[in-house]
Protein backbone atom coordinates (compact mmCIF):
# COMPACT_ATOMS: atom_id res chain seq x y z
CA UNK A 1 0.00 0.00 0.00
CA UNK A 2 1.66 3.54 -1.12
CA UNK A 3 1.99 5.68 1.29
CA UNK A 4 -0.27 8.60 1.35
CA UNK A 5 0.75 11.83 0.96
CA UNK A 6 1.13 14.46 4.19
CA UNK A 7 -0.52 17.01 2.85
CA UNK A 8 -2.44 18.05 -0.38
CA UNK A 9 -1.55 21.39 -3.12
CA UNK A 10 -5.07 23.33 -3.00
CA UNK A 11 -5.49 23.97 -6.77
CA UNK A 12 -9.29 24.59 -6.61
CA UNK A 13 -9.61 27.97 -7.49
CA UNK A 14 -7.55 27.28 -10.49
CA UNK A 15 -10.15 24.46 -11.25
CA UNK A 16 -13.20 25.87 -10.46
CA UNK A 17 -12.71 29.84 -11.83
CA UNK A 18 -10.94 28.61 -15.53
CA UNK A 19 -14.05 26.16 -16.40
CA UNK A 20 -16.06 26.42 -19.33
CA UNK A 21 -18.98 23.95 -20.07
CA UNK A 22 -19.07 23.27 -24.05
CA UNK A 23 -22.51 21.37 -24.70
CA UNK A 24 -23.09 20.89 -28.13
CA UNK A 25 -26.35 21.01 -29.36
CA UNK A 26 -27.24 17.61 -30.12
CA UNK A 27 -26.30 14.79 -27.89
CA UNK A 28 -27.60 11.29 -27.13
CA UNK A 29 -26.34 8.78 -24.26
CA UNK A 30 -26.08 6.07 -26.07
CA UNK A 31 -24.07 7.49 -28.88
CA UNK A 32 -21.56 8.92 -26.17
CA UNK A 33 -21.38 5.74 -23.85
CA UNK A 34 -21.68 2.90 -26.52
CA UNK A 35 -22.33 3.50 -30.62
CA UNK A 36 -18.77 5.67 -30.95
CA UNK A 37 -17.06 2.95 -28.92
CA UNK A 38 -18.44 -0.48 -30.96
CA UNK A 39 -17.61 1.14 -34.66
CA UNK A 40 -14.13 2.06 -34.00
CA UNK A 41 -12.16 -0.94 -34.94
CA UNK A 42 -9.48 -0.24 -32.66
CA UNK A 43 -12.11 -0.39 -28.95
CA UNK A 44 -14.81 -2.20 -30.86
CA UNK A 45 -14.02 -5.47 -29.11
CA UNK A 46 -12.51 -3.27 -25.43
CA UNK A 47 -14.79 -5.00 -22.93
CA UNK A 48 -17.23 -3.03 -21.63
CA UNK A 49 -18.88 -5.08 -18.83
CA UNK A 50 -18.00 -7.66 -16.34
CA UNK A 51 -20.64 -8.92 -14.46
CA UNK A 52 -21.01 -11.77 -11.90
CA UNK A 53 -23.86 -13.43 -10.14
CA UNK A 54 -24.01 -14.68 -6.31
CA UNK A 55 -24.00 -17.93 -7.59
CA UNK A 56 -20.45 -17.63 -9.29
CA UNK A 57 -21.35 -17.04 -13.11
CA UNK A 58 -18.99 -14.55 -14.66
CA UNK A 59 -18.92 -13.23 -17.79
CA UNK A 60 -17.60 -10.19 -20.02
CA UNK A 61 -19.64 -8.18 -22.75
CA UNK A 62 -17.76 -5.79 -25.36
CA UNK A 63 -19.05 -2.48 -26.68
CA UNK A 64 -19.77 -4.42 -29.88
CA UNK A 65 -21.75 -7.07 -28.70
CA UNK A 66 -23.98 -4.57 -26.71
CA UNK A 67 -24.61 -1.96 -29.26
CA UNK A 68 -25.55 -4.90 -32.09
CA UNK A 69 -28.12 -6.56 -29.25
CA UNK A 70 -29.08 -2.50 -28.84
CA UNK A 71 -29.80 -2.25 -32.15
CA UNK A 72 -31.92 -5.79 -31.82
CA UNK A 73 -34.05 -4.30 -29.32
CA UNK A 74 -34.38 -0.97 -30.40
CA UNK A 75 -36.13 -2.51 -33.58
CA UNK A 76 -38.45 -4.81 -31.62
CA UNK A 77 -39.41 -1.57 -29.11
CA UNK A 78 -40.13 -0.24 -32.57
CA UNK A 79 -42.49 -2.59 -33.93
CA UNK A 80 -44.56 -3.20 -30.61
CA UNK A 81 -44.93 0.49 -31.38
CA UNK A 82 -42.73 2.48 -28.76
CA UNK A 83 -42.25 5.81 -30.00
CA UNK A 84 -39.95 8.91 -29.42
CA UNK A 85 -40.50 10.15 -26.21
CA UNK A 86 -42.61 7.06 -25.02
CA UNK A 87 -41.36 4.97 -21.33
CA UNK A 88 -39.99 2.01 -21.25
CA UNK A 89 -39.61 0.86 -17.63
CA UNK A 90 -36.42 -1.65 -17.19
CA UNK A 91 -36.80 -3.63 -13.90
CA UNK A 92 -33.95 -5.51 -13.39
CA UNK A 93 -30.54 -5.63 -11.71
CA UNK A 94 -26.83 -5.41 -12.67
CA UNK A 95 -26.65 -7.60 -15.09
CA UNK A 96 -25.61 -7.07 -19.43
CA UNK A 97 -30.03 -6.61 -20.21
CA UNK A 98 -30.01 -4.06 -18.26
CA UNK A 99 -26.75 -1.51 -19.77
CA UNK A 100 -28.49 -3.41 -23.25
CA UNK A 101 -32.03 -2.02 -22.61
CA UNK A 102 -30.78 1.55 -21.29
CA UNK A 103 -28.94 2.08 -24.75
CA UNK A 104 -31.64 1.00 -27.17
CA UNK A 105 -34.19 3.11 -25.59
CA UNK A 106 -31.55 5.88 -25.39
CA UNK A 107 -31.19 5.46 -29.49
CA UNK A 108 -34.52 5.37 -30.40
CA UNK A 109 -35.28 8.93 -28.79
CA UNK A 110 -38.03 7.45 -26.04
CA UNK A 111 -37.22 7.87 -22.26
CA UNK A 112 -35.90 4.92 -19.77
CA UNK A 113 -37.77 4.61 -16.74
CA UNK A 114 -35.25 2.16 -14.31
CA UNK A 115 -37.04 1.15 -11.57
CA UNK A 116 -35.72 -0.99 -8.63
CA UNK A 117 -36.04 -4.81 -8.54
CA UNK A 118 -36.77 -4.06 -4.35
CA UNK A 119 -39.88 -2.31 -5.70
CA UNK A 120 -43.01 -3.78 -4.83
CA UNK A 121 -46.27 -4.28 -6.68
CA UNK A 122 -47.27 -0.81 -4.47
CA UNK A 123 -44.74 0.97 -5.98
CA UNK A 124 -43.89 0.03 -9.28
CA UNK A 125 -47.89 0.35 -10.26
CA UNK A 126 -47.25 4.15 -9.09
CA UNK A 127 -44.26 4.42 -10.93
CA UNK A 128 -45.90 2.94 -14.49
CA UNK A 129 -49.22 4.36 -14.47
CA UNK A 130 -47.93 7.96 -13.16
CA UNK A 131 -45.80 7.44 -16.53
CA UNK A 132 -48.06 6.05 -18.63
CA UNK A 133 -45.30 3.65 -19.52
CA UNK A 134 -46.32 1.16 -22.24
CA UNK A 135 -43.61 -1.53 -22.34
CA UNK A 136 -41.85 -2.93 -19.36
CA UNK A 137 -39.20 -5.04 -19.51
CA UNK A 138 -38.22 -7.77 -16.02
CA UNK A 139 -36.32 -10.50 -14.98
CA UNK A 140 -36.27 -13.32 -12.50
CA UNK A 141 -36.10 -10.74 -9.71
CA UNK A 142 -38.60 -8.34 -10.43
CA UNK A 143 -41.62 -10.18 -12.32
CA UNK A 144 -43.89 -11.51 -9.45
CA UNK A 145 -44.27 -8.00 -8.58
CA UNK A 146 -44.53 -6.47 -11.86
CA UNK A 147 -47.62 -8.76 -13.08
CA UNK A 148 -49.14 -8.21 -9.48
CA UNK A 149 -48.68 -4.08 -10.37
CA UNK A 150 -49.74 -4.95 -13.77
CA UNK A 151 -53.94 -4.89 -13.46
CA UNK A 152 -53.18 -1.26 -11.78
CA UNK A 153 -51.47 -0.06 -15.05
CA UNK A 154 -53.45 0.23 -18.02
CA UNK A 155 -50.91 1.99 -20.22
CA UNK A 156 -48.64 -1.04 -19.73
CA UNK A 157 -49.04 -2.74 -23.10
CA UNK A 158 -46.01 -5.58 -23.06
CA UNK A 159 -44.27 -6.98 -20.50
CA UNK A 160 -40.76 -8.97 -21.58
CA UNK A 161 -39.38 -11.36 -19.60
CA UNK A 162 -35.91 -12.02 -19.28
CA UNK A 163 -33.82 -14.60 -18.04
CA UNK A 164 -35.51 -16.69 -15.51
CA UNK A 165 -38.49 -15.15 -16.03
CA UNK A 166 -38.93 -15.90 -19.72
CA UNK A 167 -42.74 -17.65 -20.63
CA UNK A 168 -43.91 -15.24 -17.73
CA UNK A 169 -44.36 -12.23 -19.66
CA UNK A 170 -46.14 -11.49 -23.32
CA UNK A 171 -42.50 -11.22 -25.04
CA UNK A 172 -39.35 -13.42 -24.55
CA UNK A 173 -36.03 -11.64 -24.42
CA UNK A 174 -34.24 -14.05 -26.40
CA UNK A 175 -37.22 -14.85 -28.82
CA UNK A 176 -37.55 -10.94 -29.71
CA UNK A 177 -34.16 -10.13 -30.27
CA UNK A 178 -33.00 -13.26 -32.25
CA UNK A 179 -35.69 -12.20 -34.73
CA UNK A 180 -34.00 -8.66 -35.82
CA UNK A 181 -31.12 -7.65 -37.35
CA UNK A 182 -28.10 -6.39 -35.24
CA UNK A 183 -28.26 -2.46 -37.46
CA UNK A 184 -30.52 0.31 -36.33
CA UNK A 185 -30.25 4.13 -37.29
CA UNK A 186 -30.62 5.81 -34.13
CA UNK A 187 -32.69 8.93 -33.86
CA UNK A 188 -30.05 12.47 -33.22
CA UNK A 189 -31.76 13.09 -30.00
CA UNK A 190 -30.96 17.39 -29.29
CA UNK A 191 -28.89 17.59 -25.83
CA UNK A 192 -32.14 19.08 -23.94
CA UNK A 193 -34.43 16.47 -24.97
CA UNK A 194 -35.71 13.49 -21.76
CA UNK A 195 -33.93 10.45 -21.86
CA UNK A 196 -34.34 9.17 -18.28
CA UNK A 197 -37.45 9.32 -16.01
CA UNK A 198 -36.47 8.76 -12.15
CA UNK A 199 -38.90 8.80 -9.59
CA UNK A 200 -37.28 10.20 -6.19
CA UNK A 201 -36.79 7.51 -3.33
CA UNK A 202 -38.84 9.33 -1.51
CA UNK A 203 -37.07 10.11 1.95
CA UNK A 204 -38.81 13.32 2.30
CA UNK A 205 -42.33 12.37 0.99
CA UNK A 206 -44.20 10.90 -2.07
CA UNK A 207 -41.79 9.79 -4.91
CA UNK A 208 -41.88 12.39 -7.70
CA UNK A 209 -40.50 11.53 -11.48
CA UNK A 210 -37.69 13.91 -12.14
CA UNK A 211 -36.94 13.74 -15.82
CA UNK A 212 -33.30 13.66 -16.61
CA UNK A 213 -32.30 15.51 -20.42
CA UNK A 214 -29.48 13.51 -22.48
CA UNK A 215 -26.71 16.68 -21.26
CA UNK A 216 -27.17 15.68 -17.77
CA UNK A 217 -24.43 13.08 -18.21
CA UNK A 218 -22.33 16.39 -19.18
CA UNK A 219 -22.80 18.12 -16.17
CA UNK A 220 -22.05 14.96 -13.95
CA UNK A 221 -19.00 14.46 -15.54
CA UNK A 222 -16.81 17.30 -13.83
CA UNK A 223 -17.90 15.88 -10.30
CA UNK A 224 -17.23 12.09 -11.26
CA UNK A 225 -14.02 13.10 -12.83
CA UNK A 226 -12.33 14.40 -9.85
CA UNK A 227 -14.23 12.38 -7.17
CA UNK A 228 -12.59 9.72 -9.13
CA UNK A 229 -9.26 11.43 -9.07
CA UNK A 230 -8.87 12.05 -12.55
CA UNK A 231 -10.88 9.32 -14.21
CA UNK A 232 -9.85 7.46 -16.34
CA UNK A 233 -6.29 6.29 -16.06
CA UNK A 234 -4.57 3.48 -17.58
CA UNK A 235 -6.25 0.12 -16.43
CA UNK A 236 -9.21 2.00 -14.77
CA UNK A 237 -11.92 -0.64 -13.13
CA UNK A 238 -14.88 0.31 -12.07
CA UNK A 239 -17.26 -0.97 -9.87
CA UNK A 240 -20.15 0.43 -7.01
CA UNK A 241 -23.12 -1.77 -5.36
CA UNK A 242 -25.22 1.14 -6.28
CA UNK A 243 -28.08 -0.20 -8.26
CA UNK A 244 -28.42 1.36 -11.87
CA UNK A 245 -32.21 1.51 -11.28
CA UNK A 246 -31.20 5.28 -9.19
CA UNK A 247 -29.23 8.03 -9.69
CA UNK A 248 -26.28 6.52 -7.81
CA UNK A 249 -25.64 3.51 -9.83
CA UNK A 250 -26.47 4.94 -12.90
CA UNK A 251 -25.54 8.61 -13.12
CA UNK A 252 -22.26 8.02 -10.64
CA UNK A 253 -21.16 5.06 -12.05
CA UNK A 254 -22.59 2.99 -15.26
CA UNK A 255 -22.63 5.82 -17.67
CA UNK A 256 -19.76 7.49 -16.89
CA UNK A 257 -17.61 4.36 -17.07
CA UNK A 258 -18.82 3.27 -20.48
CA UNK A 259 -18.53 7.28 -21.50
CA UNK A 260 -15.01 6.89 -20.98
CA UNK A 261 -14.55 4.03 -22.28
CA UNK A 262 -13.02 1.89 -19.39
CA UNK A 263 -15.18 -1.49 -17.92
CA UNK A 264 -17.28 -1.07 -15.37
CA UNK A 265 -18.25 -4.77 -12.89
CA UNK A 266 -22.23 -5.65 -12.55
CA UNK A 267 -22.68 -7.65 -9.41
CA UNK A 268 -26.19 -9.30 -9.06
CA UNK A 269 -26.60 -10.44 -5.99
CA UNK A 270 -27.00 -9.32 -2.20
CA UNK A 271 -24.61 -7.00 -0.85
CA UNK A 272 -21.81 -8.22 1.83
CA UNK A 273 -18.42 -6.80 2.92
CA UNK A 274 -16.44 -9.96 2.21
CA UNK A 275 -18.14 -9.88 -1.07
CA UNK A 276 -16.86 -6.56 -1.79
CA UNK A 277 -13.36 -6.93 -0.90
CA UNK A 278 -13.32 -10.36 -3.18
CA UNK A 279 -15.23 -8.47 -6.30
CA UNK A 280 -12.54 -5.55 -5.66
CA UNK A 281 -9.60 -7.95 -6.04
CA UNK A 282 -10.63 -10.49 -8.38
CA UNK A 283 -11.28 -7.54 -11.05
CA UNK A 284 -8.61 -5.68 -9.70
CA UNK A 285 -10.81 -2.18 -9.30
CA UNK A 286 -9.66 0.78 -8.86
CA UNK A 287 -12.41 3.08 -8.63
CA UNK A 288 -15.47 2.86 -6.50
CA UNK A 289 -18.70 4.40 -5.54
CA UNK A 290 -19.38 2.93 -1.91
CA UNK A 291 -22.29 4.10 0.60
CA UNK A 292 -21.52 5.01 3.79
CA UNK A 293 -23.44 2.58 4.83
CA UNK A 294 -21.58 -0.24 3.20
CA UNK A 295 -17.87 1.70 4.11
CA UNK A 296 -19.17 0.98 7.93
CA UNK A 297 -19.76 -2.74 7.45
CA UNK A 298 -16.57 -3.13 5.21
CA UNK A 299 -14.54 -1.53 8.51
CA UNK A 300 -16.28 -3.39 11.09
CA UNK A 301 -15.91 -6.94 9.01
CA UNK A 302 -12.44 -6.54 8.00
CA UNK A 303 -10.53 -3.85 10.05
CA UNK A 304 -7.43 -4.71 8.07
CA UNK A 305 -8.37 -5.39 5.08
CA UNK A 306 -4.33 -4.92 3.42
CA UNK A 307 -3.39 -8.01 5.76
CA UNK A 308 -6.28 -10.14 3.98
CA UNK A 309 -6.61 -8.85 0.01
CA UNK A 310 -4.37 -7.51 -2.82
CA UNK A 311 -6.71 -4.32 -3.77
CA UNK A 312 -5.80 -1.33 -6.39
CA UNK A 313 -8.16 0.90 -5.35
CA UNK A 314 -6.94 4.43 -5.97
CA UNK A 315 -10.26 6.54 -5.42
CA UNK A 316 -13.57 5.81 -3.35
CA UNK A 317 -16.46 8.62 -4.05
CA UNK A 318 -18.58 7.91 -1.12
CA UNK A 319 -22.25 9.97 -1.48
CA UNK A 320 -25.78 9.70 0.22
CA UNK A 321 -24.83 10.25 4.02
CA UNK A 322 -22.23 11.86 5.62
CA UNK A 323 -19.24 9.24 5.86
CA UNK A 324 -18.41 10.39 9.29
CA UNK A 325 -14.14 11.22 10.76
CA UNK A 326 -14.29 6.97 11.98
CA UNK A 327 -15.03 5.74 8.31
CA UNK A 328 -12.62 8.62 6.74
CA UNK A 329 -9.74 7.73 8.56
CA UNK A 330 -10.39 4.03 8.10
CA UNK A 331 -10.28 4.37 4.66
CA UNK A 332 -7.41 6.37 4.53
CA UNK A 333 -5.68 4.41 7.44
CA UNK A 334 -6.63 0.76 6.40
CA UNK A 335 -7.23 1.34 2.26
CA UNK A 336 -4.59 3.81 1.60
CA UNK A 337 -7.38 6.23 0.17
CA UNK A 338 -8.87 9.28 0.87
CA UNK A 339 -12.52 9.39 0.68
CA UNK A 340 -14.44 11.97 -1.65
CA UNK A 341 -17.25 12.74 -0.57
CA UNK A 342 -19.64 14.02 -3.16
CA UNK A 343 -23.19 15.61 -2.93
CA UNK A 344 -25.95 15.95 -5.12
CA UNK A 345 -29.75 14.52 -5.90
CA UNK A 346 -31.74 12.86 -8.35
CA UNK A 347 -32.51 15.89 -10.04
CA UNK A 348 -28.93 17.92 -9.64
CA UNK A 349 -26.27 15.46 -9.46
CA UNK A 350 -22.74 15.32 -8.64
CA UNK A 351 -22.54 19.25 -7.82
CA UNK A 352 -20.16 19.16 -4.72
CA UNK A 353 -17.58 17.02 -3.29
CA UNK A 354 -13.72 16.37 -3.39
CA UNK A 355 -10.47 15.97 -5.65
CA UNK A 356 -7.81 14.86 -3.45
CA UNK A 357 -5.49 13.43 -6.29
CA UNK A 358 -3.93 11.86 -3.73
CA UNK A 359 -0.65 9.82 -5.05
CA UNK A 360 -0.07 12.61 -8.29
CA UNK A 361 0.50 15.75 -7.10
CA UNK A 362 1.31 16.56 -10.88
CA UNK A 363 -2.40 16.35 -11.21
CA UNK A 364 -4.77 19.68 -9.66
CA UNK A 365 -6.73 18.84 -6.57
CA UNK A 366 -7.83 20.05 -3.41
CA UNK A 367 -7.33 18.21 0.10
CA UNK A 368 -10.37 16.83 1.96
CA UNK A 369 -11.40 17.63 5.06
CA UNK A 370 -13.00 15.18 7.06
CA UNK A 371 -16.78 15.19 7.96
CA UNK A 372 -17.34 17.92 4.59
CA UNK A 373 -19.03 17.59 1.99
CA UNK A 374 -16.62 19.14 0.11
CA UNK A 375 -16.64 22.04 -2.69
CA UNK A 376 -18.78 23.23 -5.67
CA UNK A 377 -17.19 21.03 -8.66
CA UNK A 378 -16.02 22.83 -11.30
CA UNK A 379 -18.86 24.39 -13.42
CA UNK A 380 -21.35 24.37 -10.47
CA UNK A 381 -22.24 27.44 -8.88
CA UNK A 382 -23.66 26.37 -5.05
CA UNK A 383 -24.37 28.56 -2.20
CA UNK A 384 -25.81 28.11 1.17
CA UNK A 385 -29.11 30.21 1.46
CA UNK A 386 -31.65 31.67 3.88
CA UNK A 387 -35.15 30.80 3.67
CA UNK A 388 -35.69 34.29 1.99
CA UNK A 389 -32.66 32.92 -0.48
CA UNK A 390 -30.28 35.20 1.00
CA UNK A 391 -26.50 33.57 1.01
CA UNK A 392 -25.42 32.68 4.24
CA UNK A 393 -22.64 34.02 6.25
CA UNK A 394 -20.02 31.31 6.80
CA UNK A 395 -20.70 29.56 9.80
CA UNK A 396 -24.26 29.98 9.47
CA UNK A 397 -26.81 27.01 8.98
CA UNK A 398 -28.83 27.33 5.78
CA UNK A 399 -30.12 25.65 2.80
CA UNK A 400 -27.89 23.64 -0.12
CA UNK A 401 -29.23 25.36 -3.43
CA UNK A 402 -28.06 25.02 -6.93
CA UNK A 403 -27.70 27.93 -9.25
CA UNK A 404 -29.11 27.43 -12.75
CA UNK A 405 -26.18 29.29 -14.14
CA UNK A 406 -22.58 28.67 -13.25
CA UNK A 407 -19.91 31.60 -12.77
CA UNK A 408 -19.63 32.81 -15.91
CA UNK A 409 -23.66 33.05 -16.39
CA UNK A 410 -23.69 30.08 -18.80
CA UNK A 411 -26.74 27.09 -18.25
CA UNK A 412 -25.62 24.57 -16.07
CA UNK A 413 -25.98 20.97 -18.01
CA UNK A 414 -26.88 19.12 -14.41
CA UNK A 415 -30.52 20.15 -14.39
CA UNK A 416 -33.40 17.87 -14.47
CA UNK A 417 -36.27 19.33 -16.81
CA UNK A 418 -38.53 19.04 -14.22
CA UNK A 419 -41.15 16.84 -12.55
CA UNK A 420 -43.02 14.61 -14.45
CA UNK A 421 -46.82 15.88 -14.65
CA UNK A 422 -46.18 18.07 -11.58
CA UNK A 423 -45.79 21.77 -12.39
CA UNK A 424 -46.37 23.18 -8.48
CA UNK A 425 -43.79 20.82 -7.15
CA UNK A 426 -41.20 22.25 -10.45
CA UNK A 427 -42.04 25.49 -9.56
CA UNK A 428 -41.78 25.41 -5.88
CA UNK A 429 -38.03 23.59 -6.29
CA UNK A 430 -36.90 27.12 -7.46
CA UNK A 431 -36.28 30.50 -6.16
CA UNK A 432 -34.98 33.45 -7.17
CA UNK A 433 -32.74 36.32 -5.67
CA UNK A 434 -30.61 39.39 -6.99
CA UNK A 435 -31.62 38.05 -10.63
CA UNK A 436 -30.26 34.46 -10.09
CA UNK A 437 -32.60 31.55 -9.94
CA UNK A 438 -31.33 28.80 -7.09
CA UNK A 439 -32.88 25.39 -7.14
CA UNK A 440 -33.40 24.22 -3.54
CA UNK A 441 -32.16 20.84 -2.88
CA UNK A 442 -33.81 20.76 0.84
CA UNK A 443 -30.35 19.38 2.66
CA UNK A 444 -28.71 22.40 5.17
CA UNK A 445 -25.23 22.80 5.49
CA UNK A 446 -23.27 25.42 6.55
CA UNK A 447 -20.53 26.90 4.60
CA UNK A 448 -16.74 28.01 5.72
CA UNK A 449 -14.24 30.54 5.74
CA UNK A 450 -12.54 28.66 2.79
CA UNK A 451 -15.70 27.48 0.84
CA UNK A 452 -16.11 24.06 2.22
CA UNK A 453 -19.41 22.68 2.60
CA UNK A 454 -20.57 20.99 5.56
CA UNK A 455 -23.59 18.84 5.98
CA UNK A 456 -26.00 19.70 8.32
CA UNK A 457 -29.00 16.86 7.72
CA UNK A 458 -32.05 17.28 5.47
CA UNK A 459 -34.53 20.18 6.23
CA UNK A 460 -37.34 17.48 8.13
CA UNK A 461 -34.22 15.68 9.81
CA UNK A 462 -33.20 18.80 11.94
CA UNK A 463 -35.29 19.44 15.16
CA UNK A 464 -35.30 21.07 18.12
CA UNK A 465 -34.70 20.17 21.81
CA UNK A 466 -35.55 22.24 24.80
CA UNK A 467 -35.11 24.98 22.62
CA UNK A 468 -32.12 23.90 21.13
CA UNK A 469 -31.12 23.10 17.42
CA UNK A 470 -30.46 19.03 16.76
CA UNK A 471 -28.38 17.87 13.86
CA UNK A 472 -28.42 14.10 14.05
CA UNK A 473 -25.55 13.53 11.56
CA UNK A 474 -22.89 15.08 14.58
CA UNK A 475 -24.16 12.99 16.65
CA UNK A 476 -24.52 9.65 14.57
CA UNK A 477 -21.04 10.06 14.14
CA UNK A 478 -20.10 10.58 17.76
CA UNK A 479 -21.98 7.37 18.46
CA UNK A 480 -20.07 4.97 15.47
CA UNK A 481 -16.75 5.66 17.07
CA UNK A 482 -18.42 3.11 19.61
CA UNK A 483 -17.06 -0.20 19.10
CA UNK A 484 -20.23 -1.43 19.82
CA UNK A 485 -21.98 0.43 16.89
CA UNK A 486 -22.88 -0.86 13.68
CA UNK A 487 -25.48 1.71 12.43
CA UNK A 488 -27.33 4.38 14.18
CA UNK A 489 -30.27 6.71 13.44
CA UNK A 490 -30.40 9.98 15.42
CA UNK A 491 -34.40 11.30 15.38
CA UNK A 492 -36.50 13.25 17.46
CA UNK A 493 -39.14 11.88 20.30
CA UNK A 494 -41.75 13.67 21.40
CA UNK A 495 -41.38 14.82 25.25
CA UNK A 496 -44.21 16.84 27.26
CA UNK A 497 -41.63 19.41 28.64
CA UNK A 498 -38.38 19.47 26.20
CA UNK A 499 -41.00 19.60 23.12
CA UNK A 500 -38.38 16.71 21.87
CA UNK A 501 -35.84 14.74 23.71
CA UNK A 502 -33.10 13.24 21.15
CA UNK A 503 -32.97 9.17 20.99
CA UNK A 504 -30.71 6.74 18.78
CA UNK A 505 -31.95 3.95 16.91
CA UNK A 506 -29.13 1.93 17.31
CA UNK A 507 -27.89 -1.58 15.34
CA UNK A 508 -25.33 -3.25 17.43
CA UNK A 509 -21.92 -4.97 15.92
CA UNK A 510 -22.71 -9.02 15.75
CA UNK A 511 -20.16 -9.39 19.05
CA UNK A 512 -21.95 -7.38 21.55
CA UNK A 513 -23.23 -9.69 23.67
CA UNK A 514 -27.21 -9.08 24.75
CA UNK A 515 -28.97 -9.23 27.80
CA UNK A 516 -30.20 -7.50 30.31
CA UNK A 517 -28.01 -6.16 32.48
CA UNK A 518 -25.65 -5.97 29.70
CA UNK A 519 -28.38 -3.93 27.36
CA UNK A 520 -28.67 -1.36 30.64
CA UNK A 521 -24.75 -1.21 31.10
CA UNK A 522 -24.36 -0.16 27.45
CA UNK A 523 -27.19 2.62 27.18
CA UNK A 524 -24.98 4.11 29.86
CA UNK A 525 -21.96 3.95 28.21
CA UNK A 526 -22.80 5.04 24.80
CA UNK A 527 -24.75 8.11 26.48
CA UNK A 528 -22.08 8.77 28.42
CA UNK A 529 -19.75 8.17 25.23
CA UNK A 530 -21.28 11.12 23.23
CA UNK A 531 -21.81 13.23 26.55
CA UNK A 532 -18.18 13.24 27.03
CA UNK A 533 -17.27 14.57 23.45
CA UNK A 534 -20.24 16.61 22.49
CA UNK A 535 -22.35 19.46 24.19
CA UNK A 536 -24.80 18.27 27.07
CA UNK A 537 -28.16 18.77 25.35
CA UNK A 538 -26.93 16.42 22.36
CA UNK A 539 -26.53 13.29 23.97
CA UNK A 540 -29.29 10.70 23.58
CA UNK A 541 -31.96 10.42 26.09
CA UNK A 542 -32.95 7.45 25.15
CA UNK A 543 -31.41 4.60 23.32
CA UNK A 544 -33.30 1.59 21.67
CA UNK A 545 -31.65 -1.32 19.65
CA UNK A 546 -32.50 -2.39 16.72
CA UNK A 547 -31.89 -5.51 14.22
CA UNK A 548 -31.60 -2.94 11.34
CA UNK A 549 -32.60 0.48 10.16
CA UNK A 550 -35.16 1.74 7.54
CA UNK A 551 -33.23 2.77 4.52
CA UNK A 552 -33.90 3.57 0.93
CA UNK A 553 -33.05 1.46 -1.72
CA UNK A 554 -30.24 3.81 -2.45
CA UNK A 555 -28.67 2.84 1.16
CA UNK A 556 -29.89 6.13 2.68
CA UNK A 557 -31.11 5.71 6.17
CA UNK A 558 -35.06 6.92 6.33
CA UNK A 559 -35.38 8.69 9.57
CA UNK A 560 -38.80 9.90 8.41
CA UNK A 561 -40.22 6.43 8.85
CA UNK A 562 -38.44 6.39 12.75
CA UNK A 563 -39.50 9.94 13.24
CA UNK A 564 -43.40 9.02 12.38
CA UNK A 565 -42.82 5.75 14.59
CA UNK A 566 -42.14 7.73 17.88
CA UNK A 567 -44.52 9.90 16.96
CA UNK A 568 -47.39 7.59 17.23
CA UNK A 569 -46.24 5.96 19.82
CA UNK A 570 -46.38 9.26 21.67
CA UNK A 571 -49.85 9.15 20.35
CA UNK A 572 -50.64 6.17 21.65
CA UNK A 573 -48.58 4.61 24.82
CA UNK A 574 -49.74 1.10 24.43
CA UNK A 575 -47.45 1.03 21.37
CA UNK A 576 -44.07 2.15 23.24
CA UNK A 577 -41.41 -0.30 24.31
CA UNK A 578 -41.52 -1.67 27.51
CA UNK A 579 -38.80 0.52 29.77
CA UNK A 580 -35.86 -0.93 31.60
CA UNK A 581 -35.20 -0.16 35.26
CA UNK A 582 -32.70 2.76 33.50
CA UNK A 583 -35.75 4.17 32.15
CA UNK A 584 -34.14 3.90 28.64
CA UNK A 585 -35.88 1.42 25.95
CA UNK A 586 -33.27 -1.25 24.12
CA UNK A 587 -36.11 -3.71 22.71
CA UNK A 588 -37.02 -3.44 19.05
CA UNK A 589 -39.52 -0.81 17.78
CA UNK A 590 -43.19 -2.62 17.93
CA UNK A 591 -43.19 -1.41 14.17
CA UNK A 592 -40.52 -3.24 12.70
CA UNK A 593 -39.39 -1.02 9.49
CA UNK A 594 -39.98 -2.82 6.43
CA UNK A 595 -37.75 -1.49 4.10
CA UNK A 596 -34.09 -3.66 4.13
CA UNK A 597 -30.57 -1.35 3.71
CA UNK A 598 -29.90 -1.95 -0.67
CA UNK A 599 -26.42 -3.15 1.05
Amino acid sequence: MTALPATRRDDYHALHDSFRWNVPEFFNLAEVCCGRWARDPATADRIAVHTEHEDGRRNAYTYAHIQAEANRLARALRELGVQRGDRVAIVMPQRIETVIAGMAVYQLGAIAMPLSMLFGPEALSYRIDHSETRVAIADETSIDNLLAARPACPTLQTVIGVGDATGRGDRDWDTLLAAQLPTFTAEQTKADEAAVLIYTSGTTGPPKGALIPHRALIGNLTGFVCSQNWYPQDDDVFWSPADWAWTGGLWDALMPALYFGRPIVGYQGRFSAERAFELLERYGVTNTFLFPTALKQMMKACPSPSEKYDLKLRAIMSAGEAVGETVFTWCRDALGVIVNEMFGQTEINYIVGNCTAQHDNDRLGWPARPGSMGRPYPGHRVAVIDDEGRPCAPGEDGEVAVCATDIHGHPDPVFFLGYWKNEAATAGKYSEYDGLRWCRTGDLARVDADGYLWYQGRADDVFKSSGYRIGPSEIENCLLKHPAVSNCAVVPSPDPERGAIVKAFIVLTPAVARSFDNDAALVAELQQHVRGQLAPYEYPKAIEFIDQLPMTTTGKIQRRVLRLMEQERAQNPSQKPSQKPTQKPTQKPTQKPTQKPAT
